[in-house]
């Protein structure tokens, strides 16, 4: 027996009195490297981080319909007719995850950061802290708006097409005298009784005279003319000085009335593709031609090309879409660089007529812009 482990019993040896292996001290830790493991898969999946996902979004073709009407609907003019088009011109967007339109997950900010489609950018280059997802909602509504009035502007001098330039409220700010009276995307057309012609003739007139003075503002509220009362009070962040709490800016329209259908896109940067739709439906080229283009870009009255966001997101959404051509602003021929999927043409723009000359060339099969290298 000598070398042996000797059990002593006091009865017969059973199974409940037979001894158990001891859990080992590598079982225990590896049960709680799992456990860890789990709880930081959970907090992954829920913690929210001050982070913010960019990443592709939808496209739209604007010279399609949405939901049975046109996206750019013209109205009939016998003096400038309309033209049938085919083909594709897609503005393109992006779609945000984090900042003030919700929280990012860490599981998510790890996920958009291996997607080289995706961007993860801190909150706090995007928005200031103080930002509520209604401001981000209402200022990118505004600058959709501008850019659908911008748009109607620069393809209409294209087209040698009168421009009317009417002031149009473009915002009003919250507990200030104008709110519940004025409204945004009132056009006004008097002020006192004295017509209006820019907006710089209200801000001098309001300024002008002396806090509690009550204007008479003349609007015209979706068609209908309406007079509305406004009394000035003492700006807060210019005491001594009356304010109303407006924004003005122009808002351009034709001899025909020009409508865009699309609903929930905010943001600036459909501008060129707005552009390019009006001039296609006006003139009886058929600019795209049955192809598929897409592109980004805002477009300014004179018809100059602007900056956008996210050029590297709307690449890959327009080429996933099945577009063979993509206009963006030249700026963007840096940050593009190394993200032009493949069977995607870039071409680069400063002015809208530098992207129908583009189109035109393109479709010929002749020599078309390049980023340099």
């Amino acid at each position: 027996m000598c070398g042996q482990r000797v059990l002593v019993t006091e009865g017969p040896v059973t199974e409940d009195s037979a001894p158990r292996p001891r859990r080992g001290r590598r079982g225990t830790a590896l049960l709680i490297a799992l456990l860890s493991l789990l709880a930081l898969a959970v907090l992954a999946a829920f913690l929210p981080v001050p982070y913010v996902k960019i990443a592709p979004g939808p496209t739209f073709n604007t010279i399609g319909e949405i939901d049975g009407r046109p996206l750019v609907e013209i109205g009939e003019s016998t003096e400038y007719p309309t033209f049938p088009v085919t083909g594709n011109l897609n503005m393109t967007t992006i779609q945000e995850w984090g900042g003030p339109r919700g929280g990012l997950t860490v599981f998510q900010a790890v996920a958009a950061w291996l997607d080289q489609s995706d961007a993860v950018l801190p909150r706090e280059l995007l928005y200031p802290d103080d930002e509520t997802k209604a401001d981000v909602e209402q200022r990118n509504a505004e600058m959709f708006s501008t850019s659908q009035s911008n748009a109607i502007a620069a393809a209409l001098t294209y087209t040698k097409i009168p421009v009317t330039a009417q002031v149009t409220v473009t915002m009003v700010v919250e507990g200030t005298p104008a709110a519940g009276n004025l409204r945004a995307g009132d056009h006004v057309l008097t002020l006192d009784g004295s017509t209006v012609t820019d907006s710089q003739q209200i801000g001098d007139a309001i300024h002008g005279r002396p806090i509690g003075t009550t204007f008479v503002f003349g609007v015209d509220r979706g068609g209908q003319k309406v007079d509305v009362s406004v009394t000035s009070a003492d700006n807060p962040q210019d005491p001594g000085v009356a304010y109303v709490g407006i924004g003005l800016g122009p808002n351009f329209v034709g001899p025909m009335p020009i409508q865009f259908t699309l609903q929930d896109v905010g943001g600036p940067s459909a501008g060129l593709f707005f552009s390019l739709a009006i001039v296609d439906k006006l003139t009886p080229s058929d600019l795209a031609g049955g192809r598929f283009i897409a592109g980004t870009g805002t477009i300014s009255p004179d018809g100059t090309v602007g900056a956008i966001g996210g050029i590297r997101q709307k690449l890959a959404g327009a080429r996933a879409a099945g577009a063979e051509l993509f206009l963006m602003p030249k700026v963007h021929c840096g940050e593009a660089a190394g993200y032009v999927p493949d069977g995607l043409r870039v071409v680069p723009v400063e002015t809208l007529t530098d992207a129908v000359l583009a189109i035109e060339a393109w479709k010929a099969g002749s020599t078309v812009p390049s980023c340099p290298v």
